[in-house]
């Protein structure tokens, strides 16, 4: 070929395909600033002020307010005459200056509204900060392989730039747009852009198109990335959705309605829909040879089957709706009865003719009924419990990370406490995941330890060698170990690295052979799947011949064996009873001890004979010739036999789900401690379990998986779907009394419809593919069974956490309502004042949910069985308990309330004018009051009967501090709180006698928990 400038170009090219961008900043940062950075805008936050706002909603809030505002206004009018005499006991005070106060207890009750907005919008915009990290953090996670400079390394996703020579494989979720520049039977899911789903095979001369948000579902390649961020299909389709900011979409409104009216019909709708979404002009949806378009994406999202809701959100939102109504008919009750008490008392019994002159004083004592009702009100719903459910799942969800769990769900970590039933992978989750050649059968001979290179015969070491390293993943290499004395580091497939170890251990260097013949010489690849269980690689030689190295399990390669290779080297004969003979002798030896086998085999086709139809994979993969056998090692995790036993101790049953031999599978699963000798439980195989569950037609009968499932213990050489049928079926299932909640792990892409399909679905972090990190609600970053547990001790703390909150807030919501109520009926007052409620309410929504839902787990959860989806979130125990200390907490307030002022020597403060400043009889008991409350919430820590309420108190430091602050900001209000909290100076006795009152509680608990729960 002659030298000019094509040629250059094609020497460069083949170059820059090879060795990627040179990573030097200065390009990278070039590069980003023409072709943009791969960051796609998140909608903006809401801001401080817009959650403020969105508090202020609050019906019961807004309800209050007005209230609030008509008596600061009212409180202003004075009747005309100066005569108060004539107006009896509604006169506005009889002590100079009183009037002048009236203000006081509407402008308190604003700035309380105002307190409870400013806190409760604070919460919101922490947790949403919170919420944000976290996904910061999982995006952070995201990594993705890349050529630079020669190397292969991995680079945060985030990193990636238009020009970047991109490694895709099986599993992957494609980040950035590019262009295929060499491909291995490369298939692509695009159904989440075009609706299609159909896999699309990607070549370099049809189809060489790779779109981001794309998932490969099999094969190997490289592309070259030419457009990231929002520049990239996925870009454009959250600028769709309007996650580019709003901004921009109003000044693109006005630009897109003159636009729209010159388009065709089809262009018409589809920039109404952008409109609609908040779409930049310049962007256009992907459209499909098919004609979908971006909609398909909406209508699929649309119609896919949400999850049920969590257990724990259907109970709250049952009791809240419960308990709401119940407020709302004793709010209702309490303000009747003030106002027609007041009205037959002051025009009946006192016989007071209504004048003008005195309606506004009329009215502010009815806004004063209607104020005390909607306190009532405010104090009965349970506001409180979102608040504390956000912050216990917050709290629980930051401590998982550090125990390995990244919940992408947040339902999902409280769902865990429920589980019933886990279906757990074997490799990497009960095993170690690290694979190494133990055993091998070699020129007919089985080899109980990995044989010494000089016993095996030159001819089948070379062709092993040869056959390993190529028909291996490129990406699949063992490196030196990070520190000296520290074991090699296996990169990629496990299982492959295990055979390039083998390599290794026969004194051979597999590089060698890659380098030899690059990934890019290979002929052809038949990428594994679960379907094939297999991988084969096609070599072309340079007299035109062509060698297929194939590798899978075991059953399934020696099938397909019609030679093997002798001691001599020599091919000879494999008939159907030597196989037999090796199944028998070799393979159930292998797997009764917990190995792996798999079987490594060759095919040549000679030249000159017509060209194979390479796209008719079996007639390709057939009549192959048996190199060797190997069984692989994969030792079970050492603390995975005492999690199981916490499983099974908790309720929860173990079940092994694996693409592995029956034996291997049996023998695994007694190491781990999911079968005992002697125990009845089944061990199937994929196939045995279909024939068993499947009728003549091949469909599923819920009946035959109801006879199955209970006594199924492990699932052997099962594929994707089998795992998915067993997950349905279990959960389907009406054999046991509670519906079962079922737990499942997966690490292949075909698994994500199983773990869709779960209750909770748990990706593997470290072996697991992007599709099913995006098909699960927790990622175990640590792929280790012993994370699973911790998971579960987490759900059911959140479980327990929120039960804690609920019998310390109901206890409060009895007695408040009911001292509320009775006393407004007897005196026309309530002895607690609107703005003492609020403090109250504040105590139990926020103040009580930060202290008991951040409560840190103990081993004592594992203890008991799951708690079931029918099971009432308040237990006899619990109603036990907030019956008992109710009824000590009225008799105490009661006491105080009709002899406190004789036992006090003080004036009862009953029947006082409208602006009577306050009495210390009100203020003993709105003291007595609170304090109870604070010694209750430790109280409230134990739920199921425990008598030691003080254990691990000091593990909880936000509990501690809760307590001891609002103590101290008690004695505040109290001391010098004066008109505004409607509270008078208390003196020592009084304030000993109310931390008496309030103590009694934990005495009062000790009593309770003597009392059987039946009774």
């Amino acid at each position: 070929m002659p030298f000019n400038t094509t040629t250059v170009d094609i020497y460069v090219c083949f170059f820059f395909f090879l060795t990627g961008l040179s990573g030097n900043p200065a390009d990278i940062e070039r590069r980003e600033a023409v072709f943009g950075k791969h960051f796609i805008p998140p909608k903006k936050p809401k801001t401080f002020l817009q959650l403020v706002w969105e508090v202020l909603q609050d019906v019961t809030l807004i309800i209050l307010e007005i209230a609030a505002i008509v008596s600061l206004g009212l409180s202003f009018y004075r009747p005309p005459g100066g005569n108060d005499a004539l107006y009896g006991e509604v006169s506005v005070g009889e002590e100079e200056g009183e009037g002048e106060t009236g203000w006081i207890e509407g402008a308190a009750i604003l700035l309380s509204v105002v307190c409870v907005v400013l806190v409760t919008a604070f919460n919101d915009w922490s947790k949403e900060k919170q919420f944000r990290g976290l996904q910061s953090r999982i995006e952070q996670e995201q990594k993705f392989t890349v050529i630079r400079g020669g190397q292969v390394i991995q680079i945060p996703v985030a990193d990636i730039t238009v020009g970047d020579i991109a490694q895709v494989k099986y599993g992957d979720l494609l980040p950035a747009d590019g262009i295929l520049i060499q491909g291995n039977d490369l298939k692509l899911d695009e159904s989440s852009l075009t609706g299609e789903s159909d896999h699309v095979k990607k070549t370099l001369d049809k189809d060489p198109l790779l779109l981001s948000g794309t998932h490969v579902m099999e094969g190997s390649g490289r592309t070259v990335v030419t457009a990231v961020g929002v520049n990239s299909q996925t870009g454009i389709i959250f600028t769709l959705l309007g996650a580019g900011g709003e901004e921009e979409e109003k000044k693109d409104e006005k630009k897109k309605e003159k636009k729209n009216k010159k388009q065709d019909g089809t262009v018409e709708n589809r920039n109404k829909a952008k409109a609609q979404d908040g779409a930049a002009m310049e962007m256009q949806p992907l459209k499909s040879e098919e004609g979908g378009d971006g909609d398909e994406k909406d209508k699929k999202k649309a119609n896919l089957p949400k999850k049920e809701k969590s257990v724990l959100q259907g109970k709250l939102t049952k009791l809240a709706v419960q308990i709401g109504k119940a407020g709302l008919l004793m709010s209702a009750i309490t303000v009747i009865i003030l106002v027609l008490y007041f009205v037959i008392d002051t025009f009946w019994v006192q016989k007071r003719p209504w004048l003008a002159e005195c309606t506004p004083i009329y009215i502010q004592y009815f806004v004063k009924f209607f104020i005390i009702g909607v306190t009532v009100l405010v104090v009965a719903v349970p506001e409180g419990l979102p608040l504390a459910v956000t912050i216990s799942l917050a709290y629980s969800v930051k401590k998982m990370m550090k125990d390995n769990n990244l919940v992408r769900h947040l339902d999902a970590c409280e769902t865990m406490g429920n589980a019933t039933a886990i279906c757990s992978d074997k490799t990497g989750m009960l095993t170690m995941n690290r694979m190494t050649v133990v055993q091998a059968y070699i020129n007919e001979k089985h080899y109980k330890k990995v044989p010494d290179p000089d016993a095996i015969p030159a001819s089948i070491l070379s062709c092993l060698v040869t056959g390993i390293s190529v028909n291996c993943a490129y990406t699949s290499k063992i490196l030196p170990p990070e520190r000296e004395g520290g074991l090699p580091r296996h990169v990629g497939n496990k299982t492959e690295c295990a055979l390039l170890g083998f390599v290794l251990d026969s004194k051979r260097d597999y590089q060698d052979v890659r380098n030899e013949i690059p990934e890019e010489a290979l002929y052809k690849v038949y990428t594994f799947n679960s379907v094939r269980k297999s991988m084969s690689t096609v070599l072309k030689n340079s007299d035109g011949s062509y060698r297929i190295f194939s590798k899978g399990a075991s059953e399934i390669i020696l099938k397909k064996c019609f030679k093997i290779l002798s001691a001599n080297g020599e091919a000879k004969v494999f008939r159907p009873r030597d196989r037999d003979d090796i199944v028998k002798t070799v393979i159930e030896p292998m797997t009764s001890e917990g190995l792996r086998t798999l079987c490594l085999a060759f095919r040549d086709f000679p030249a000159g004979e017509p060209e194979p139809e390479w796209d008719n994979e079996n007639d390709i993969v057939t009549g192959l010739t048996c190199i060797a056998v190997v069984g692989r090692e994969d030792p079970v995790r050492p603390e995975v036999p005492e999690a199981i036993r916490k499983c099974q101790r908790a309720g929860i049953t173990v079940r092994m789900v694996t693409g592995d031999n029956i034996n291997t599978a049996r023998a695994i699963a007694s190491k781990c401690g999911i079968l005992h000798p002697g125990e009845d439980f089944l061990c199937l195989e994929g196939k045995d379990f279909n024939r068993k569950i499947r009728n003549e037609k091949g469909e599923v009968e819920q009946e035959c998986i109801d006879r199955i499932w209970p006594k199924l213990r492990v699932l052997a050489r099962s594929s994707p779907t089998d795992k998915h049928t067993l997950v349905k079926g279990i959960i389907d299932s009406t054999v046991s009394e509670q519906r079962q909640v079922v737990t499942v792990t997966g690490d292949g892409t075909n698994d994500g419809p199983a773990l869709k399909k779960a209750d909770v679905g748990f990706a593997m972090g470290i072996a697991g593919t992007d599709v099913v990190k995006e098909a699960s609600d927790i990622i175990l970053t640590d792929d280790n069974f012993t994370s699973i547990v911790k998971a579960v001790t987490w759900g059911r703390n959140v479980y327990d956490s929120i039960s804690k909150y609920l019998q310390f807030q109901l206890t409060v919501n009895v007695v408040a309502v009911i001292v509320a109520f009775t006393r407004a009926c007897i005196t026309q007052d309530s002895p607690l004042k609107a703005v003492q409620m609020l403090w109250v309410n504040l105590i139990m929504d926020t103040l009580a949910s930060l202290a008991l839902a951040t409560e840190p787990p103990t081993e004592s959860l594992l203890l008991r069985k799951p708690y079931g989806r029918n099971k009432p979130l308040i237990s006899r125990t619990m109603m036990k308990n907030i019956l008992g200390h109710a009824f000590y907490q009225l008799v105490v307030v009661f006491t105080l309330l009709f002899a406190g002022g004789k036992f006090f020597d003080i004036d009862s403060g009953r029947n006082a004018p409208l602006h009577a400043p306050p009495s210390e009889h009100y203020t003993i008991v709105f003291n007595t009051f609170v304090l109870m409350q604070l010694f209750n919430a430790i109280n409230a820590r134990k739920i199921h009967g425990e008598r030691n309420v003080f254990e691990g108190i000091f593990n909880n430091v936000m509990l501690c501090t809760i307590v001891l602050g609002t103590f101290v900001v008690q004695i505040i209000i109290v001391q010098f709180g004066g008109k505004p909290f409607s509270c008078a100076e208390l003196s020592i006795e009084q304030w000993l006698w109310s931390v008496f009152l309030g103590m009694g509680t934990l005495l009062w608990g000790q009593l309770i928990s003597t009392i059987p729960t039946s009774v």
